[in-house]
């Protein structure tokens, strides 16, 4: 009964209703106005047909925009205000007020070495001008001072992160989508209360919907008595607002400035296989330790002082500030971050790119395969064209409808060439691309809507690095397990499922 009633009132549910309530405040109101008032009814319309010209002129995907004028068009007394209300993609103009001049700020820190863009483009000018792509729009350097290690899957990551967090003399910046009470967390949480009473500057930032199902309500509060500076992004309120999709989906650990975390792992049991939900759970992310740490840093100070009154002294955090002498140096490494702020799909673009540049071969893994006209273009014609491409996707879907989106596109991706593979064990949720033995990505970024166009997301490009090997290493592990999709599979499906998934497959971008 207890768990029945705590679902019942559970915060997101609670909220969830409010906004159930206002949307139908709005629809009813909309309704009663049109029947009384012609000319109210003719004004909806024509907001509509407003909205859907507006639309088409966006440089947004066509798949969005798409998605969105259907019911636009089948329904405009609702659709278009609904629209203006809800529909936005990109940031407001008050929240890109309080974000953009730190933003700014952060470009006095960030500084492309030129030595190391002669090197590139010495070795080879494509690569140079990925890497210079990432740098113009994200902002975010590449360095060689730097060495990684691929991490797979959860559970490894999990002892690893253990390992530098009891390390830690200075400070630790830890951010995640999901953070959820159990054994995973609680470990972490005893060692960072040990660094707070050492003297350790502990700060934490969650998401709020990440988080609403799994932390308490101001858990935020907690913390901060106990010593652990705390943030909640974006806070998740009763209200229609667009704002609700632009999520922080960013997982980050800094600990001194020097090593750094980031990749698919939450911090949550399931991740680490203490929990079973959807079968075995295969996660995976990247160590690095040197130089390209202050890109991470970076991100988390950016993160932390929206809103606040003072900008944090980011000199304070340098990658040398706590490690005078030199690093190691292990082929090329470049963390960026993709986000609504910019109106470039970064995410997007640097996974785009790297399947243009193989040539012999790109491996990638990915819970979700939600992707636009431009992603199946590249993937198509770089296997047309005698690369070797294969796609991992989950055989247990975390959620059924994204999971029935991302088997609609298997026919259309095997018939030109694609190799499809399902992951026998469980749910992959690794967000790893791997090509040619010398590029490599580790990150945060799914191959889905959500995360190529709302969400704060980031990852790891790397270049002839060891850990590059190591992804490869694991995929090729992984396809052992897995489950080789044939285009007479994706045949064998009854016609309602069929429509679903056209149906479906239809609002992909609004999921």
């Amino acid at each position: 009964m207890k768990k029945i009633l705590s679902k019942i009132f559970n915060r997101l549910t609670i909220i969830g209703l409010l906004i159930l309530l206002q949307l139908g405040i709005l629809i009813q109101v909309i309704w009663k106005l049109s029947n009384y008032f012609v000319y109210f009814y003719a004004l909806c319309v024509i907001i509509s047909f407003i909205v859907v010209l507006y639309l088409i002129n966006r440089q947004d995907n066509p798949s969005y925009k798409l998605a969105w004028a259907i019911p636009i068009l089948l329904f405009p007394v609702f659709g278009g205000i609904f629209y203006i209300w809800a529909g936005r993609t990109r940031l407001t103009r008050k929240v890109k007020k309080s974000m953009v001049p730190i933003y700014e700020q952060a470009l006095l820190f960030l500084h492309q070495d030129k030595e190391i863009v002669k090197e590139l483009e010495q070795q080879d000018k494509r690569i140079a001008n990925q890497s210079s792509y990432i740098y113009n729009f994200s902002t975010y350097p590449i360095y060689k001072q730097t060495t990684t290690k691929y991490l797979s899957p959860g559970e490894v990551f999990f002892e690893s992160l253990k390992e530098d967090l009891r390390k830690a003399k200075h400070f630790i910046f830890m951010q995640y989508f999901i953070i959820e009470e159990g054994e995973m967390w609680e470990s972490l949480l005893d060692i960072m209360l040990e660094k707070v009473k050492e003297g350790v500057e502990v700060r934490l930032i969650y998401d709020d919907l990440g988080c609403v199902n799994t932390l308490p309500y101001r858990y935020n509060e907690r913390l901060e008595k106990l010593g652990i500076k705390t943030r909640v992004f974006n806070p998740f309120v009763p209200a229609l607002s667009a704002m609700m999709n632009n999520r922080d989906h960013r997982k980050i650990t800094i600990v001194d400035g020097y090593i750094g975390f980031t990749g698919g792992v939450n911090l949550a049991d399931e991740y680490i296989n203490r929990k079973e939900r959807f079968g075995h759970w295969k996660d995976a992310a990247i160590r690095i330790e040197g130089e390209a740490v202050w890109n991470l840093t970076m991100m988390f100070l950016q993160t932390w002082d929206v809103g606040e009154d003072k900008m944090s002294q980011y000199d304070l955090y340098k990658p040398h500030i706590y490690h005078p002498e030199a690093f190691d140096a292990d082929g090329y490494v470049q963390p960026y971050a993709d986000s609504p702020l910019d109106g470039e799909t970064i995410g997007e673009n640097v996974y785009i790119n790297m399947i243009h540049q193989a040539k012999d071969y790109i491996y990638i893994n990915t819970p979700y395969l939600v992707v636009d006209n431009e992603m199946i273009t590249a993937l198509t014609l770089a296997a047309k064209s005698g690369v070797d491409v294969r796609i991992v996707t989950p055989h247990k879907e975390d959620k059924w409808y994204v999971h029935i989106v991302t088997r609609a596109y298997y026919s259309q991706l095997i018939e030109n060439g694609v190799k499809i593979y399902e992951y026998t064990p469980g749910f992959i949720h690794s967000k790893t691309f791997v090509a040619d033995d010398e590029l490599g990505i580790v990150g945060t970024i799914n191959m889905d809507y959500r995360s190529l166009y709302l969400h704060f997301e980031c990852a790891a490009w790397l270049y002839k690095t060891q850990s590059v090997l190591q992804i490869k290493e694991d995929f090729l592990e992984t396809l052992k397990v897995c489950t080789p999709i044939t285009l007479e599979d994706t045949k064998k499906v009854s016609w309602g499922k069929r429509l679903l998934r056209s149906i479906l497959r239809l609002f992909a971008p609004l999921m």
